[in-house]
């Protein structure tokens, strides 16, 4: 099955006109006909059986003949991930937490990072295309990129977590998630959170977690904690 993204789908919708982008896939690439049956997802969670009613490549129009609620996990992870020094690697990253479920990111700037501007267009084009992969209903939500402070100080639910590879006592990452439990996890840059930082993130109630024995790369490291947790949820 190939999924489609149309996020101003709604339950309520009939019918709908698909975006001259991807009005020219379906038609001219994939030649797709009328009467063609295509699956489309909002992004929210639903998932809509559609029947190609024009198959213009300007202007492809569709009429939902079925729509599905998938089941909402039981919790959520947010993953706060200091961009990489090269741009791939943390789509890299957005790609393959996407795939195996993350439901938020933000990019956070610390006292180390190398890079503290993002393409968020570009990063966001990067989750919608995994999630299609993927065949998921449920598109991450991309935050703007923020200083570690200021996201450190905001409000956070359930389990609270940060990966670090300075001395201290640490504790496997999977032996401290707790099932169904909400959970955010910080992820430092290449040079890895200042001692400050650190500091202030455990006065916040983040908990000191290790990711193996191995030193990993930024990107790894976050996709690693992300695998970690979904296993323990599943």
């Amino acid at each position: 099955m190939q999924l489609f993204y149309n996020p101003s789908l709604d339950h309520s919708a009939t019918q709908f006109v698909f975006s001259p982008e991807e009005s020219k896939h379906i038609a001219r690439v994939l030649r797709k006909k009328e009467g063609d049956i295509l699956h489309i997802t909002n992004g929210k969670g639903y998932t809509f059986e559609a029947e190609i009613m024009v198959a213009d490549q300007k202007k492809c129009k569709a009429r939902i003949i079925s729509t599905q609620k998938s089941i909402p996990k039981r919790y959520k992870l947010h993953l706060a991930v200091a961009p990489t020094k090269m741009n791939d690697r943390y789509e890299w990253f957005l790609e393959k937490a996407t795939e195996i479920g993350v439901d938020e990111i933000t990019p956070i700037i610390c006292d180390n990072s190398e890079r503290k501007t993002l393409k968020l267009e570009r990063m966001e084009r990067v989750l919608q295309s995994a999630m299609k992969q993927s065949l998921q209903t449920v598109l991450p939500k991309l935050n703007p990129a923020t200083p570690l402070k200021t996201f450190i100080e905001g409000e956070h639910m359930g389990l609270k977590f940060i990966g670090h590879c300075n001395n201290g006592e640490k504790m496997e990452l999977k032996r401290r998630v707790i099932a169904d439990m909400d959970i955010t996890i910080l992820i430092g840059p290449e040079g890895d959170f200042s001692k400050e930082e650190i500091d202030l993130a455990k006065q916040r109630g983040f908990v000191p977690i290790s990711l193996g024995n191995t030193r990993l790369r930024t990107e790894t490291a976050a996709v690693v904690a992300c695998a970690t947790v979904a296993i323990i949820n599943s």
